[in-house]
């Protein structure tokens, strides 16, 4: 990683006296407004805040947080903000919270929401405009899903741009995961072929938890406690009945974060299966014997697989793929329950099993109390970095400092379970598993 693949694009000087700066100076005379000179080390081992003289040749994250000047004229400002690809918890509270800080903090009363995702800023889909003010916002926080509807699946960046030139759009802001940061930035590069001065700001969304260069995204603390009730269920289940089991899918395409978490979270699962670490199904050392294993030790077994997880069993096409680009998965869960079934029908060993799929009941869900907190932290910091004219880059925690990170580097992969960190060993730790099923 070199310093300068982490430098955020700005649309020019900033020049205007920063309105926020009255609320910094009553709320403590002491606080300091943020610079573009701090920095947070890309490489934290050292775990420091160092100044531009300190980082200037070391690779380093710019600190998100208020500007003393600003790029934008607030009473000028124009801002729209879309939401794209799948439900997750706390959108609701990243909009909120954006809307109340242009308008009370900067003094911006030109707020818009795009319906449904990318499809709102064409013409032919025919989608309405929503002008957004603290009063229609006010209580959405305590609501799941989105207000302003949602959408899979790229649009022409030209017709969009084509809208935001006619809406006089001066800042947009883009609510998604990878896909959608990655037709963010088509957009952004639509915008500079033009010598437009748009901003275009992300607030990473995943599920997942699968964006690249952040600690967590919104949303993920939530969705693994509400998976911890499915588990909890499940388990019950499972010592209900003799050679009792609970199996429980859990959404994860590629990365098993949700399913580790969860799996931590309520120490009573004994088996979990993530993407990142492929299994074996059938003998001595395989994943079907180490069960059998199991319910002959405790009479009971709680199943956790992450959706993503053992598709080389099920021979799908990879060329399939769904509107946001993804390869169309198998039903692993499905697969496990029949495969499970049919194993110790064939030995003569009698089984209960109960299969769980929450996967729609949890992304769809109100955002917890800690989420929310986390939420409105970057609608803060990505109103922040818009007014200041950044451009290109999203907002994120990263060694628990928030800071912005360049759209190109975040969407350049995907984060995943390591199978030799610390994490997935407190899995195994926790759940008993195996190390490997081969």
């Amino acid at each position: 990683m070199d310093a300068d693949s982490l430098n955020i694009s700005c649309l020019g000087p900033c020049r205007i006296d920063s309105p926020f700066m009255k609320t910094l100076a009553q709320v403590n005379k002491e606080t300091s407004y943020v610079t573009d000179d701090d920095r947070m080390l890309f490489d934290c081992s050292k775990n420091a805040i160092l100044s531009a003289e300190d980082t200037s040749n070391l690779p380093a994250f710019e600190l998100a947080g208020p500007r003393e000047k600003i790029y934008f004229d607030p009473s000028k400002t124009r801002c729209a903000i879309v939401t794209c690809g799948g439900l997750c918890p706390g959108i609701n509270d990243v909009i909120r919270g954006m809307v109340m800080n242009l308008h009370y903090r900067y003094n911006v009363k030109n707020i818009y929401g795009i319906r449904y995702g990318y499809q709102g800023f064409i013409p032919s889909y025919g989608h309405d405009v929503l002008d957004l003010s603290p009063d229609v916002v006010k209580d959405i926080h305590k609501y799941g899903g989105t207000m302003l509807g949602t959408s899979r699946g790229q649009q022409d960046p030209v017709e969009i741009v084509d809208c935001l030139e006619r809406m006089s759009i001066s800042v947009l802001f883009v609510i998604g995961g990878d896909g959608t940061i990655r037709g963010a930035l088509k957009i952004s590069e639509e915008i500079k072929r033009r010598n437009l001065k748009i901003s275009v700001i992300g607030i990473p969304k995943t599920i997942d938890n699968d964006i690249m260069y952040i600690d967590q995204s919104f949303g993920f603390e939530t969705a693994f406690s509400e998976a911890v009730k499915s588990i909890s269920s499940a388990h019950t289940e499972a010592l209900g009945g003799m050679n009792g089991i609970g199996l429980v899918k859990l959404m994860g395409r590629q990365s098993g974060f949700i399913a580790c978490f969860a799996a931590l979270a309520m120490n009573d699962v004994n088996f979990v299966l993530i993407p990142e670490v492929p299994f074996r199904l059938e003998g001595e050392n395989g994943f079907l014997n180490s069960l059998k294993k199991r319910l002959e030790r405790r009479r009971h077994a709680v199943i956790v697989v992450a959706e993503g997880a053992g598709q080389d069993y099920l021979n799908t096409d990879k060329s399939l793929t769904d509107a946001s680009g993804n390869v169309l998965l198998g039903d692993i869960g499905l697969y496990l329950k029949q495969i499970i079934g049919d194993y110790f029908k064939r030995i003569n060993m009698e089984i209960t099993m109960k299969y769980i799929d929450p996967s729609y009941i949890i992304r769809s869900v109100p955002a917890s109390p800690q989420d929310r907190v986390f939420c409105l932290r970057l609608a803060q910091v990505a109103v922040h970095a818009a007014m200041a004219g950044k451009t290109d880059m999203i907002v994120g925690r990263y060694y628990n400092k928030l800071v912005h990170i360049p759209m190109k580097l975040a969407s350049s992969g995907r984060k995943r379970v390591d199978p030799n960190s610390d994490l997935w060993l407190s899995v195994l730790e926790a759940t008993g598993q195996p190390m490997e099923f081969k």
